[in-house]
């Protein structure tokens, strides 16, 4: 089976998300997209919802896709969340599962700094998906990592989480910006400074 790895703070999850998660899908055939929200990722600063909350946004973002699934691994674990400590499970769990870690263009420029990467590029493949003023340039690359990075296309959408929670702490509108789903979550819940709101 061809397993795409979608990390991910996910604080919220956002379209973009979603698009990126089905242009790498629909390039390369996988079979399955496991989203995978990070507790503490080591290039940023401790999410802003729980790691309850961006874990039921995102189950409630891709249960209606037949390919789409969620692995709450790193948020059981807690800690930062190094994606090598990840692929180390997933390789012993899933040995006969093929995997691919998809990557925005801003994270392909910092693959050299992973953690483990050299490790990393020996067991699984990258999907590079491009994003607005972001270009994709793999010649940029030391070679070992570069020869183990594929490109996905997809539409440009200008969106970032952290732009989603400055809207919304300012009380200006995220619909249409999250799926639906995540959106009824966060006016339901009062995430990022909205105003909580019952159920219809």
């Amino acid at each position: 089976m061809k397993v795409g790895i979608m990390g991910g703070t996910f604080d919220p999850l956002h379209i973009g998300h979603m698009m990126a998660a089905e242009a790498a899908r629909d390039t390369y055939s996988l079979d399955e997209v496991w989203f995978m929200p990070s507790h503490i990722p080591p290039h940023k600063h401790e999410a802003g919802a729980s790691g309850a909350d961006r874990l039921a946004m995102v189950q409630s973002a891709v249960e209606g896709h037949e390919a789409f699934h969620i692995l709450d691994w790193e948020i059981v674990r807690g800690g930062v969340s190094y994606t090598i400590d990840t692929v180390h499970s997933l390789k012993e769990v899933y040995p006969q599962h093929e995997f691919y870690f998809i990557v925005g263009a801003d994270m392909v420029e910092y693959l050299p700094k992973w953690h483990g990467i050299e490790e990393l590029v020996g067991v699984l493949t990258f999907i590079g998906v491009g994003r607005p003023g972001t270009p994709l340039d793999l010649a940029a690359l030391p070679g070992f990592i570069a020869e183990k990075v594929v490109l996905a296309d997809m539409p440009l959408v200008d969106i970032s989480s952290t732009m989603l929670r400055s809207r919304a702490a300012s009380g200006r509108s995220i619909r249409y910006m999250v799926p639906e789903q995540v959106y009824e979550y966060v006016q339901r819940s009062g995430l990022y400074g909205l105003q909580p709101r019952s159920a219809d």
